[in-house]
């Protein structure tokens, strides 16, 4: 492909662009990070980021009056019609909040929105806009792309590789979902940028956040090891009563390698979220669609994994839609079997 022409533009005054991304996940810091690198290299030179970390909730997600940036870019995170962004990358199946909005962003020309549900990571997706459409060379940040295809994707060897945690970027992903204030991600992600992720973790701010989340992660398996129930090929657990709402996902799966699917229950101080997730190393192939389960209670995800946010005085709604979710998983391995 022929190499794009190269649109910077210096400014006088650094130039505000206020990137919001997904929070408290790897690919969306990820992404910022790349996108940001990709803006600074290839769109203009004299630019002052600003970093804002975006969570599923129940209810209004996005805030037009926090979209003051001269642009607004919104990374691996759900569309957003407003006229005040004027970029966005995403790749999950559900990404439009409605067909209003799925319809906005068919008719959009700007060549500053993108979307392609193959990706497995949102980080590689801009990465290759970047490259095929503008002429950014992903190159130096090759392994951040890598990993976040990895993670995101759970393209994990097995499940004991994904529970064990030794590599640099899933000690970093332990970290972002874990950050312990709205300033950390921020602070973060130009490191993501320019810096390789092993050095990242011996950063002064970063390592000594290490040894405490490790211990949290050996006590957060022995947690699900009590918890977790798995009958026809699905897990249910409840961790509502624990501060546990960033464990690792794959937990589940390492103590229960006949499943193919689970739901989880877990709680934090703005939601309880009711996740739904698939085996990536299943006995049989999972079939169900569960982004379109998750869809049904105002959630979203991907085919492979979703999840729901209620608010925190709707406990019992999310106990109900786990419940309901179980069933039917549980049915739908039922029926596959016979």
């Amino acid at each position: 492909m022929t190499r794009a022409a190269k649109i910077l533009v210096p400014l006088g005054n650094g130039l505000k662009v206020k990137v919001f991304y997904h929070n408290k996940c790897f690919d969306g810091a990820s992404s910022a990070a790349l996108f940001s690198r990709f803006y600074r290299e290839r769109i203009r030179s004299d630019v002052d980021f600003e970093f804002s970390g975006l969570l599923h909730r129940a209810g209004a997600l996005f805030d037009e009056s926090h979209f003051d940036g001269d642009e607004n870019a919104i990374v691996d995170f759900k569309y957003s019609s407003s006229p005040k962004i004027t970029w966005w990358f995403d790749h999950h199946e559900s990404a439009f909040l409605s067909p209003a909005d799925a319809a906005h962003f068919e008719r959009d020309d700007s060549n500053r929105k993108f979307y392609d549900p193959a990706f497995k990571s949102c980080t590689s997706f801009i990465a290759m806009i970047g490259q095929q459409r503008f002429g950014f060379d992903p190159a130096p940040v090759a392994d951040l792309v890598r990993w976040s295809d990895v993670i995101d994707g759970a393209l994990y060897s097995d499940a004991k590789t994904a529970v064990e945690m030794q590599e640099p970027a899933m000690k970093l992903t332990m970290v972002i979902e874990s950050a312990p204030d709205q300033g950390f991600v921020p602070h973060l992600i130009p490191l993501l940028a320019t810096k390789p992720l092993a050095a990242i973790l011996e950063e002064p701010f970063v390592a000594p956040l290490l040894p405490p989340l490790l211990k949290r992660h050996e006590i957060s398996i022995e947690i699900l090891r009590q918890r977790a129930e798995c009958t026809d090929g699905t897990i249910f657990f409840d961790i509502t009563d624990q501060e546990l709402e960033g464990y690792n996902k794959f937990v589940p799966y390492y103590l229960h390698p006949e499943s193919v699917y689970s739901v989880g229950l877990s709680k934090s101080s703005f939601r309880v979220k009711v996740s739904v997730g698939s085996n990536p190393w299943a006995p049989e192939e999972p079939v169900v669609n569960l982004a379109k389960i998750c869809e049904r209670y105002g959630g979203g995800g991907h085919a492979r994994v979703g999840a729901i946010s209620f608010n925190v005085n709707q406990h019992a709604a999310a106990i109900r839609a786990s419940r309901e979710i179980v069933n039917e998983l549980r049915a739908a391995v039922r029926s596959g079997r016979r």
